[in-house]
């Protein structure tokens, strides 16, 4: 096959990606796996160096850590059945190896966002049709697709199974987009319209950690963007807009009520997971463990006596991996985050666009921790997907910078 024929089929799988980011998880892994046997069969992944694979070192510390865990649990085969959730963390890799330069990774940011706006337009349809029958189940007499879309609608979920998984993917991809969309020039009416579309459907999802991380990330992001008042205006549109919806509006007040039901079981989940903690400290119950220990150390308090996670990141980290196991893990972000900035102080004066999406990656990270504090998001493989392809694109920009003249 020729170069140009290859570089034509690796476009169109990048595409695939995007789309696949966004609507179906089968799209985006099987996307990936094919870019990456592209990047084998090309030669690119040989002739990458040893700096071209960003965050190699923490990335296979952990996943080493984990997959010894595993194998010293109480139920070693399990465990290392769980290990596949691993192999996502290849996305960071794969992502920084197929996008040339800059100009492609404004293009993937650009095109992830209008492909969450046509969700969003299906997530807002979902919540504005849904009749009582349909708020907390599926209606059979509609086809199984359209039955999984517009069923189960009292929160949107997208083309995702569950809103939380939705909120997670908006909550990142808002975020790392903001920057970008303060210098988006002739084409920023537009890009405002899919922006503030996508906010519609987050706030819709109604859920209140992802609420949390994306606001998190818009502070972020607001002290590295230079035209900070646009991104203003476009966040106080957003939260006037949607405060004025009485659901939207009910579902905020709760956030810091210790007495909601909700709360009080995350709160109830994260006392049983440092019960565990403190039994396994060293290396964890290993990945797969707190499914099956829960019944065991949930507080009496606890309304759900069986869960497979516990709501918080950081402490599922710890409980199946040991601390040991979360300090890797820490070790990831905190290399990001000290990369990054320090790219961010090396970017050229006029490379704005450029600017804005290496602080966008880091307002989109931080979106991820914050609301990984209330759900266990780097187990939801869509959103995990979504933040390891957000997080390749600083990469792509110090490449490309250091492949230009002085």
């Amino acid at each position: 096959m020729s170069r140009r024929r290859a570089l034509v089929l690796r476009d169109a799988l990048v595409a695939a990606l995007v789309v696949g980011l966004a609507v179906s998880i089968t799209l985006s892994e099987t996307s990936l796996v094919v870019l990456a046997a592209w990047l084998v069969w090309t030669r690119h992944a040989r002739t990458m160096s040893r700096t071209s694979w960003p965050l190699l070192a923490p990335v296979l510390a952990f996943s080493a850590w984990s997959i010894l865990t595993a194998a010293l649990s109480s139920t070693p085969l399990e465990s290392l059945r769980a290990t596949k959730t691993l192999l996502p963390l290849a996305t960071l890799w794969i992502v920084f190896g197929v996008l040339d330069d800059a100009s492609a990774a404004r293009r993937f940011a650009s095109r992830l966002l209008w492909a969450l706006a046509g969700v969003a337009v299906v997530s807002i349809l979902q919540v504005t049709t849904c009749a009582p029958a349909r708020l907390d189940a599926f209606d059979s007499s509609w086809p199984p697709v359209v039955r999984s879309v517009f069923g189960k609608c009292r929160r949107a979920h997208g083309f995702y199974s569950i809103y939380m998984t939705l909120g997670g993917v908006l909550a990142v991809a808002l975020a790392a987009t903001l920057p970008p969309l303060a210098v988006a020039g002739r084409r920023r009416a537009a890009t405002t319209v899919a922006w503030l579309t996508s906010a519609v459907a987050l706030a819709l999802t109604l859920v209140r950690g992802a609420w949390l991380g994306f606001g998190a990330g818009v502070l972020l992001a607001l002290t590295g963007v230079r035209r900070w008042s646009i991104a203003v205006a476009v966040v106080a549109a957003a939260v006037l807009l949607l405060l004025a919806v009485p659901r939207v509006r009910q579902r905020a007040e709760t956030i810091a009520d210790p007495a909601d039901p909700t709360a009080r079981e995350r709160f109830a989940m994260f006392d049983g997971g440092l019960t565990m903690l403190r039994s396994h400290p060293f290396i964890g119950v290993g990945l797969g463990g707190v499914k099956r220990l829960y019944p065991i150390y949930a507080p009496p308090e606890a309304v759900r006596r069986h869960t497979s996670h516990l709501h918080n990141t950081p402490l599922q980290i710890a409980v199946e991996r040991g601390l040991v196991g979360l300090a890797l893990w820490l070790w990831i972000f905190a290399a990001f985050f000290a990369r990054a900035w320090g790219l961010l102080r090396r970017v050229p004066g006029d490379a704005v666009a450029e600017r804005a999406l290496v602080v966008g990656a880091l307002a989109a990270v931080t979106a991820f921790l914050v609301a990984g504090l209330f759900e266990y998001n780097f187990g939801d493989t869509e959103v995990l997907l979504v933040t390891l392809s957000v997080m390749a694109l600083p990469f792509v920009v110090e490449r490309d910078l250091a492949g230009r003249p002085a």
